[in-house]
């Protein structure tokens, strides 16, 4: 062999194996494509489950401000009855410590049969002053 054949011969085997190269080169594009292809997928599919869970999150947000402004319409409402009821409660305690409702009760209880010291404990007058009542009646 000459020269020239040793020549065609490096040249092809040169040849050659830039088209192995080539093709291998070729085969990790497309695999790399293909897995670009995937990332791109799985990426919108998380940015579709990150939209929904901003979407949530707005929701939440939403119901919770709502929530948080009945729990104050519902506190005012609350402080007002509990001011009306504080009014009811201190009318009915000077009601009840009224003489003229603690002379009744008292009348009415002796009538209905309870005893002087049963009428004490329930006005909390002295055994004293619940006689003088009786005895005045």
């Amino acid at each position: 062999m000459n020269s020239f054949q040793w020549t065609i011969l490096i040249v092809s085997g040169i040849e050659i194996l830039l088209l192995v190269l080539v093709f291998i080169f070729f085969y990790r594009l497309r695999k790399s494509e293909a897995l670009l292809e995937q990332m791109q997928k799985n990426q919108k599919g998380f940015i579709e489950k990150l939209e929904f869970n901003a979407q949530l999150e707005k929701e939440l947000v939403s119901t919770f401000e709502h929530r948080q402004k009945e729990l104050i319409n519902l506190e005012s409402k609350i402080e007002k009855r509990v001011q009306e009821l504080t009014k009811l409660i201190k009318q009915a305690e000077k009601f009840t410590k009224s003489p003229h409702f603690m002379k009744n009760t008292i009348i009415t209880g002796y009538k209905n049969g309870r005893s002087i010291n049963e009428l004490v404990q329930a006005t909390g007058l002295s055994k004293d002053e619940v006689e003088l009542i009786i005895d005045g009646h």
